[in-house]
């Protein structure tokens, strides 16, 4: 079954109640002033470090948010998501935390540390189902199972509730920055993160250029965006598994389609040099999908000369023993 908060496109006032409402259970994480990045391209590049939060990753607060508004008597119904690993790990600390029982479906492909993770925030609470092997298939599966048990589903990111959680990602850099903004690079995977982005900087800081990050390997927001139209794609690479979906939420779209001023596509060599890098300038283990942001500053490098830049560090949830697999894949030439 489906259970709704907010049935309209969150309002600032709606994302400012959310960030109190997650006061205390989320981590305000750092916003970091990067000297290296900042010499290497001329600009002032700050980290939202996003790697830092409460299970490695902002995808909590969406998901602490939603389960958050299930009324006490619909909770023994107990809660279905289906998730990739982060979005995972934010619902089964959300069901610990607020003792429900939860169902979560995962590809088979998902990384052994995310599974552990999950296990680990979930406790008792949380049973992992692997199924199939794209973030997709596991989706389908948690559908079909949720009708039939008559659960509550939480969906990643095509839910307004998800996104006014994520949204506060965004409310927390502007508080913090203290400053004009001109170039706030999220990444993107379902969009709840940059819908979120687009819905406060349109209120706060409506000048700035947001910019979204796509695995080249699966631009489904790019091509819809370009279409002016939800695009389904048939085949994707899953190697960022935290930023692969076939199709990009609806209401995320919708709202994306005029918040976003630029989406940009990052290849998986230059993603695996990034990764290499932050490790070795800051001793960052950030995941594929949390270096899109700052894979992206090359891209636009002429673009945010002597600008004001924030890069959202979206996630941490990374095993260390596949940096030789990363080192492998950036010195490779496609």
């Amino acid at each position: 079954m489906e259970f709704n908060k907010l049935i309209t496109v969150p309002s600032l006032s709606d994302i400012k109640k959310v960030a109190l409402l997650l006061d205390g259970v989320v981590k305000r994480t750092p916003l970091e002033y990067s000297v290296p990045l900042s010499d290497r391209y001329g600009a002032q590049i700050f980290l939202k470090r996003e790697d830092l939060q409460t299970v490695r990753s902002y995808k909590i607060r969406g998901a602490y948010f939603k389960i958050s508004n299930i009324p006490e008597s619909l909770r023994p119904q107990g809660i279905v998501a289906a998730s990739a690993g982060n979005h995972a790990q934010g619902v089964a600390f959300s069901c610990a935390k607020m003792k429900i029982k939860g169902n979560i479906f995962m590809p088979k492909s998902t990384p052994l540390q995310k599974l552990d993770a999950v296990r680990f925030f979930g406790q008792d609470y949380i049973r992992i189902n692997l199924v199939g092997e794209t973030y997709d298939e596991a989706f389908d599966a948690s559908r079909k199972y949720c009708e039939t048990q008559n659960a509550i589903y939480i969906p990643p990111f095509d839910d307004f509730d998800i996104i006014a959680g994520q949204a506060t990602v965004t409310l927390e850099i502007m508080e913090q920055l203290g400053q004009k903004l001109d170039y706030l690079m999220v990444p993107v995977g379902g969009g709840g993160l940059a819908a979120g982005a687009s819905l406060v900087l349109r209120e706060l800081s409506p000048d700035t250029n947001l910019v979204g990050l796509e695995p080249a390997g699966a631009p489904s927001m790019s091509e819809s965006i370009r279409a002016r139209e939800l695009i389904h794609l048939n085949d994707i690479d899953k190697f960022v598994d935290g930023a692969s979906v076939k199709q990009v939420g609806a209401h995320n779209f919708s709202i994306c389609l005029d918040g976003i001023n630029q989406m940009l596509t990052i290849d998986k060599n230059h993603l695996c040099q990034t990764m290499l890098n932050l490790y070795a300038m800051k001793g960052m283990i950030v995941e594929p999908a949390g270096a899109l942001s700052v894979a992206g500053l090359a891209l636009i490098q002429d673009q945010i000369k002597n600008k004001v830049v924030v890069c959202i560090i979206s996630g941490g949830n990374f095993d260390p023993k596949r940096f030789p697999e990363i080192t492998k894949i950036a010195h490779s030439v496609y």
